[in-house]
Protein backbone atom coordinates (compact mmCIF):
# COMPACT_ATOMS: atom_id res chain seq x y z
CA UNK A 1 0.00 0.00 0.00
CA UNK A 2 1.42 3.34 -0.50
CA UNK A 3 2.03 6.13 1.07
CA UNK A 4 -1.25 8.10 -0.50
CA UNK A 5 -3.46 5.09 -0.39
CA UNK A 6 -2.31 4.64 3.70
CA UNK A 7 -3.35 8.30 4.15
CA UNK A 8 -6.56 7.79 2.56
CA UNK A 9 -7.44 4.85 4.55
CA UNK A 10 -6.91 6.82 7.36
CA UNK A 11 -9.17 9.81 6.48
CA UNK A 12 -11.70 6.91 5.72
CA UNK A 13 -11.52 4.99 8.85
CA UNK A 14 -11.71 8.46 10.40
CA UNK A 15 -15.11 9.54 8.35
CA UNK A 16 -16.55 6.13 9.70
CA UNK A 17 -15.79 6.84 12.76
CA UNK A 18 -16.96 10.28 12.68
CA UNK A 19 -20.44 8.82 11.42
CA UNK A 20 -20.88 6.51 13.58
CA UNK A 21 -20.37 9.21 16.69
CA UNK A 22 -23.19 11.49 14.92
CA UNK A 23 -25.59 8.65 14.76
CA UNK A 24 -25.16 7.84 18.19
CA UNK A 25 -25.82 11.39 18.92
CA UNK A 26 -28.94 10.91 16.62
CA UNK A 27 -29.79 7.68 18.46
CA UNK A 28 -29.26 9.23 21.78
CA UNK A 29 -31.74 12.12 20.78
CA UNK A 30 -34.33 10.31 19.51
CA UNK A 31 -35.03 7.56 22.22
CA UNK A 32 -34.85 10.61 24.75
CA UNK A 33 -36.49 13.04 23.25
CA UNK A 34 -40.36 14.48 23.93
CA UNK A 35 -40.74 17.17 20.79
CA UNK A 36 -43.76 17.48 19.87
CA UNK A 37 -45.51 15.30 16.92
CA UNK A 38 -44.60 17.75 13.71
CA UNK A 39 -41.29 17.81 14.63
CA UNK A 40 -40.86 14.04 14.81
CA UNK A 41 -42.64 13.99 11.15
CA UNK A 42 -40.01 16.69 10.04
CA UNK A 43 -37.10 14.65 11.20
CA UNK A 44 -37.99 11.27 9.84
CA UNK A 45 -37.92 12.82 6.72
CA UNK A 46 -35.25 14.77 6.63
CA UNK A 47 -33.58 11.35 8.16
CA UNK A 48 -34.86 8.87 5.06
CA UNK A 49 -33.38 11.70 3.03
CA UNK A 50 -29.93 10.48 4.00
CA UNK A 51 -30.36 6.91 3.23
CA UNK A 52 -29.76 6.33 -0.56
CA UNK A 53 -26.32 8.22 -0.85
CA UNK A 54 -25.52 5.64 1.47
CA UNK A 55 -26.95 2.76 0.30
CA UNK A 56 -26.00 2.94 -3.32
CA UNK A 57 -22.51 1.67 -2.21
CA UNK A 58 -23.03 -0.79 -0.18
CA UNK A 59 -21.34 -4.48 0.96
CA UNK A 60 -23.23 -7.71 1.21
CA UNK A 61 -22.87 -10.65 4.18
CA UNK A 62 -19.26 -11.83 3.84
CA UNK A 63 -17.78 -8.96 2.45
CA UNK A 64 -15.02 -7.06 4.55
CA UNK A 65 -15.74 -3.05 4.70
CA UNK A 66 -12.73 -1.42 3.01
CA UNK A 67 -11.78 0.39 6.29
CA UNK A 68 -11.00 -3.60 7.64
CA UNK A 69 -8.19 -4.68 5.36
CA UNK A 70 -7.91 -7.53 7.91
CA UNK A 71 -5.18 -6.07 9.59
CA UNK A 72 -7.14 -4.91 12.14
CA UNK A 73 -7.47 -6.43 15.62
CA UNK A 74 -10.95 -4.98 16.08
CA UNK A 75 -13.43 -4.37 12.91
CA UNK A 76 -14.60 -0.60 13.01
CA UNK A 77 -18.91 -1.60 12.31
CA UNK A 78 -18.34 -4.56 15.40
CA UNK A 79 -22.06 -3.57 17.60
CA UNK A 80 -20.01 -3.51 20.62
CA UNK A 81 -16.38 -1.92 20.34
CA UNK A 82 -16.81 -0.27 16.43
CA UNK A 83 -16.89 3.55 16.63
CA UNK A 84 -17.98 3.18 13.73
CA UNK A 85 -21.65 1.20 14.50
CA UNK A 86 -24.13 3.96 15.92
CA UNK A 87 -25.41 0.65 17.70
CA UNK A 88 -22.00 0.59 19.94
CA UNK A 89 -21.44 2.13 22.87
CA UNK A 90 -18.81 1.60 21.60
CA UNK A 91 -16.48 -0.35 24.38
CA UNK A 92 -13.04 0.55 24.58
CA UNK A 93 -10.76 -1.84 25.20
CA UNK A 94 -7.18 -2.36 26.88
CA UNK A 95 -5.38 -5.45 27.91
CA UNK A 96 -4.28 -4.73 31.68
CA UNK A 97 -1.79 -7.09 33.58
CA UNK A 98 -3.27 -10.23 31.54
CA UNK A 99 -6.82 -9.22 31.58
CA UNK A 100 -9.00 -7.97 29.34
CA UNK A 101 -10.20 -4.29 30.38
CA UNK A 102 -13.28 -2.44 29.30
CA UNK A 103 -15.32 1.31 29.71
CA UNK A 104 -18.50 2.53 28.20
CA UNK A 105 -21.44 4.50 29.56
CA UNK A 106 -24.79 3.29 28.26
CA UNK A 107 -27.22 5.77 27.38
CA UNK A 108 -31.08 5.65 27.16
CA UNK A 109 -30.80 3.88 24.12
CA UNK A 110 -30.09 0.75 25.72
CA UNK A 111 -32.83 0.36 28.37
CA UNK A 112 -34.50 -2.52 29.39
CA UNK A 113 -35.85 -1.58 33.03
CA UNK A 114 -36.72 1.88 33.76
CA UNK A 115 -33.06 3.38 34.57
CA UNK A 116 -30.85 0.38 33.89
CA UNK A 117 -29.42 -1.29 31.27
CA UNK A 118 -30.96 -4.40 28.97
CA UNK A 119 -29.82 -8.13 30.17
CA UNK A 120 -28.55 -8.09 26.34
CA UNK A 121 -26.93 -5.81 26.29
CA UNK A 122 -24.71 -6.31 29.02
CA UNK A 123 -24.33 -9.98 27.96
CA UNK A 124 -22.79 -8.75 24.34
CA UNK A 125 -20.26 -6.68 26.30
CA UNK A 126 -19.09 -9.27 28.79
CA UNK A 127 -19.15 -11.75 25.67
CA UNK A 128 -17.42 -8.98 23.85
CA UNK A 129 -14.32 -8.61 26.83
CA UNK A 130 -14.09 -12.60 27.40
CA UNK A 131 -13.08 -12.75 23.81
CA UNK A 132 -10.45 -9.61 24.04
CA UNK A 133 -9.36 -12.03 27.06
CA UNK A 134 -8.78 -14.95 24.79
CA UNK A 135 -6.72 -13.18 22.28
CA UNK A 136 -4.64 -11.06 24.85
CA UNK A 137 -2.41 -14.44 25.01
CA UNK A 138 -1.57 -14.56 21.73
CA UNK A 139 -4.29 -17.35 20.42
CA UNK A 140 -5.74 -17.25 17.60
CA UNK A 141 -9.47 -15.53 17.05
CA UNK A 142 -11.59 -18.01 18.44
CA UNK A 143 -15.45 -18.25 18.06
CA UNK A 144 -17.86 -18.44 21.85
CA UNK A 145 -19.23 -21.84 22.15
CA UNK A 146 -20.81 -21.30 25.98
CA UNK A 147 -21.36 -18.22 27.57
CA UNK A 148 -23.67 -18.51 31.12
CA UNK A 149 -24.40 -15.42 33.14
CA UNK A 150 -25.91 -14.54 36.45
CA UNK A 151 -27.13 -11.01 37.31
CA UNK A 152 -26.56 -10.09 40.39
CA UNK A 153 -27.50 -6.40 40.56
CA UNK A 154 -29.27 -3.99 37.73
CA UNK A 155 -26.98 -2.22 36.12
CA UNK A 156 -27.36 1.41 35.95
CA UNK A 157 -27.78 3.62 32.61
CA UNK A 158 -25.63 6.81 32.46
CA UNK A 159 -23.08 5.67 34.74
CA UNK A 160 -19.43 4.57 33.54
CA UNK A 161 -18.98 1.36 33.16
CA UNK A 162 -15.72 -1.25 34.07
CA UNK A 163 -15.99 -4.44 32.23
CA UNK A 164 -13.24 -7.03 32.56
CA UNK A 165 -12.47 -10.58 31.34
CA UNK A 166 -10.12 -13.24 32.16
CA UNK A 167 -8.63 -16.28 30.97
CA UNK A 168 -8.97 -19.08 33.31
CA UNK A 169 -7.71 -22.31 31.51
CA UNK A 170 -6.46 -22.84 28.24
CA UNK A 171 -6.54 -26.56 26.76
CA UNK A 172 -5.37 -26.87 23.46
CA UNK A 173 -7.88 -24.80 21.18
CA UNK A 174 -10.32 -24.01 23.93
CA UNK A 175 -10.05 -21.28 26.79
CA UNK A 176 -12.24 -21.01 29.48
CA UNK A 177 -12.88 -17.11 30.96
CA UNK A 178 -14.98 -15.44 33.19
CA UNK A 179 -15.56 -11.31 32.95
CA UNK A 180 -17.83 -9.25 35.48
CA UNK A 181 -19.16 -5.62 34.56
CA UNK A 182 -19.35 -3.47 37.41
CA UNK A 183 -19.33 0.42 38.03
CA UNK A 184 -16.31 2.62 37.45
CA UNK A 185 -17.20 4.12 40.48
CA UNK A 186 -17.76 0.67 42.72
CA UNK A 187 -15.15 -1.69 40.88
CA UNK A 188 -15.64 -3.90 43.69
CA UNK A 189 -19.04 -4.70 43.46
CA UNK A 190 -20.05 -7.33 40.79
CA UNK A 191 -23.41 -6.62 39.06
CA UNK A 192 -23.44 -9.14 36.01
CA UNK A 193 -20.76 -12.28 36.13
CA UNK A 194 -19.91 -14.38 33.05
CA UNK A 195 -18.51 -17.71 32.54
CA UNK A 196 -17.70 -18.41 28.60
CA UNK A 197 -15.63 -21.22 27.09
CA UNK A 198 -14.04 -20.21 23.34
CA UNK A 199 -12.72 -22.56 20.73
CA UNK A 200 -10.24 -21.74 17.81
CA UNK A 201 -11.75 -23.56 14.99
CA UNK A 202 -10.05 -26.06 12.71
CA UNK A 203 -9.11 -25.37 9.06
CA UNK A 204 -11.61 -27.07 7.72
CA UNK A 205 -14.08 -25.32 9.84
CA UNK A 206 -13.10 -22.01 9.37
CA UNK A 207 -13.17 -22.61 5.54
CA UNK A 208 -16.76 -23.96 5.49
CA UNK A 209 -17.99 -21.13 8.02
CA UNK A 210 -16.29 -17.87 6.32
CA UNK A 211 -15.14 -18.76 3.31
CA UNK A 212 -13.22 -16.03 1.15
CA UNK A 213 -13.23 -14.31 4.76
CA UNK A 214 -11.63 -17.02 6.82
CA UNK A 215 -8.83 -14.67 7.40
CA UNK A 216 -11.30 -13.54 10.19
CA UNK A 217 -11.25 -16.84 12.02
CA UNK A 218 -8.27 -19.29 11.98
Amino acid sequence: MTAESEDELRERRQAVRDLGSALRDLTDAAVSTEADTETLREITSQVRALVPPLDAVRRERGQLAAVDDGRRPRRLYSPAVGPGNPIAPPMQVEIVDGAAVGTCTLGLAYEGPPSYVHGGMSAMLLDQILGHAHAAGGAPPGMTVHLSLRYRRPVPLTTALRIVGRVERVDGRWTESKATICTAEAPDTVLVEAEGKFVVPSAEQSSRLFGKVEGLVK
